[in-house]
Order: C-alpha cells, then structure tokens, then sequence
C-alpha cells in the first residue's frame, strides 16, 4: 500500500515539514494559543505566532520545544497533528515519518519525540540526528569516506558534527543559538539604553542590522520600547555596532564549540575539513558575516547551504529516499 512519507524538523522556532514528492509543504511557527480558563487550543502555527507578546489576558501563546526538547508532550502532540494533517493534505492514509532531534538528547526524551509522534498519527517513526539531517539537506555526500563538517545554528540550538561513511564521527551541540541573540540584544537594550523591548523586535533588529563582522556600510534603525525609568513609550536610533557588541560572548561560545569539534576529529577527516570547508545551515547561519568570522578564526573556508533555514526538513525527506542510509543515521 502506497503511504504518505514525511521528513519533519520540529525546531524550537518553526516546525517545517517536507513531503516526499513535493518538497516543503509546511513552514511555520512552533507555537500554540491555548485559552487560559480551560485549557482549549485557540490556534496553532502561523495565526498563534502573530499573538506572540501581543495576547489578550485570557489566552496564553505557548512554545513547547525548549531548545530542540520537548518541554510540554500534550500541546506537542496537538501542534503535531495539525501540521501533519495539513502537510498530507487531508489524505486517510497514515504517514510514515523521518523527525530529526538534536544530538545531545538522553534516551527518555528521544522516547518523547517517538511518543509524540506516534500519538500524532504517525504509522512508523525514525530519529535522525539534526546534524545529520542538516548535512543531506545540505548536499553533503555524507555515505563516502571523506570528512565534512557540519554547523546548524536553529532557533533553540546549534549542532555542530563531523559526518563521514555514513554517521557522525564528532559532535556537541550547544544550548547556544537565534535565541540566544534574541536574547543577547533584550539585555544589551535594557543595560544600554534602558529601554525594555520584546522578542519579536529583538528578532527584527537581529534580522535588519545584526552582524556578526563590521560592516562596509554600518546600519542603524528606529527602535519603539518601553522606557525603563518612565514607563512611557520611548523611540531610540541604535546602528549595527553596538548589536555586534550584544553578540560577542554568544558567538565566541560557538566558535569555540567549532574548534572543540575539530579537535575532536581524527587528523585525516579534519584534512579534508580543511580542504572543502564548513557547511552552515540552520536561520542563524544567515547573520551577515557570520561566515567571514568563524573563517578568520578557524582559517577554514565557510559555505553557507542553499535554503538554509529548510536544510533540516530536506535532508530528513531525502532521507527517506534510501532505507538503507536512513537505518544507518536512524536510532
């Protein structure tokens, strides 16, 4: 019987599903709105996210991956069935699914994504890792017996492996990633400025003016918060300096994170490393000059993968593609 087979990311900022046969066929927020007195889901994805910082007192926008984990099963498994419903396009059939998880993971909280899936109406779950994933997606040839070296900056993590024959030879993942930076300009704001602002306008200073080298060109932009010591709405003008300068402790944590898995790798793959370069996917790796900064200090050319924030879901869908492959990268 012919099935539906999906490749799913379910990250802690968008949840992206890839359908075999059609490519991306969901990419939205991993957020639910659930009403406050009862409990009942108000919306989910796209609609929820919009509410983010901005719901009415009785109804609550909640993200339940925290950092690639899931943090609240019931929500996850409601979230689930609704972007896979939508993906499979009503079909009755139930799919087969490929989820990718973050390396770091313990054996209790993979069960957890299994579960949930399953629950969601899934007929036969496999778990890749997200590096992995990252690296097919990527283009990576990842079953040939030569070194490639992976760097997935999500929203709630980055994973940064070496692949080689087929599997990953080193790896660590870091709590370390879009949110963080978020987070980084939120507290440089306050500190700086003392103007209180949310997440949704961190994410789009980030996305307008961030960097993570000096620009040719440096940025600026109005900003619209709450003034610290007033109260009252309050207008300041910051340029792209000072947010590379909220940036600094973040970045260089991944960096070192970087260098800490080059360590990590036998010398021959780290040979070929140095030779094909570094492969970036995830929404992260599109930082302006995210690319020339970890080349300048690891002196190793950087390439930044096509689709980037999608290469996770592809790479799960194209791994559906080759059983064989796919029971190697699977636990």
């Amino acid at each position: 019987m012919i099935t539906n087979e999906i490749g799913i990311d379910l990250g802690t900022s968008n949840t992206i599903i890839y359908l075999k046969g059609k490519g991306i066929v969901v990419n939205e927020p991993t957020v639910v709105a659930v009403s406050k007195a009862n409990g009942k889901i108000h919306s989910i994805g796209k609609e929820a996210g919009e509410m983010l910082g901005r719901t009415p007192v009785d109804i609550r926008a909640l993200t339940p991956i925290k950092e690639g984990v899931i943090a609240n099963f019931d929500i996850t498994v409601s979230l689930l069935k609704y972007f896979i419903k939508k993906a499979i396009n009503g079909s009755f059939l139930k799919p087969k699914a490929v989820i990718c998880i973050p390396s770091h993971i313990t054996d209790v909280e993979k069960r957890a994504v299994r579960d949930a899936v399953i629950a969601a109406g899934v007929k036969e779950v496999f778990l890749i890792e997200k590096c992995m994933a990252a690296a097919i997606g990527a283009g990576i040839e990842v079953n040939k017996p030569v070194g490639s070296m992976v760097v997935d900056i999500g929203g709630g993590s980055t994973e940064i492996a070496v692949v080689s024959l087929g599997g990953v030879v080193a790896t660590q993942s870091l709590n370390i990633a879009g949110h963080t930076l978020d987070n980084d300009i939120i507290q440089f704001m306050k500190k700086n400025h003392n103007l209180v602002i949310g997440d949704i306008t961190a994410e789009d200073i980030k996305k307008n003016i961030g960097s993570a080298c000096p620009l040719k060109d440096e940025l600026s932009m109005d900003i619209k918060g709450r003034d610290l010591v007033s109260g009252l709405p309050k207008t300041i003008r910051i340029n792209s300096s000072e947010i590379r300068e909220a940036f600094q402790e973040s970045l260089s944590a991944i960096i070192d994170g970087i260098k800490s898995v080059l360590e990590k790798t036998p010398p021959e793959l780290a040979a070929d490393i140095f030779e094909s370069g570094i492969v970036l996917t995830g929404g992260g790796s599109i930082l302006k000059g995210l690319g020339k900064l970890i080349n300048v200090h690891t002196e190793i050319p950087i390439f930044i993968a096509e689709s980037p924030a999608e290469c996770v879901a592809i790479g799960a869908g194209k791994a559906l593609d080759e059983t064989k492959n796919l029971r190697k990268t699977t636990f």
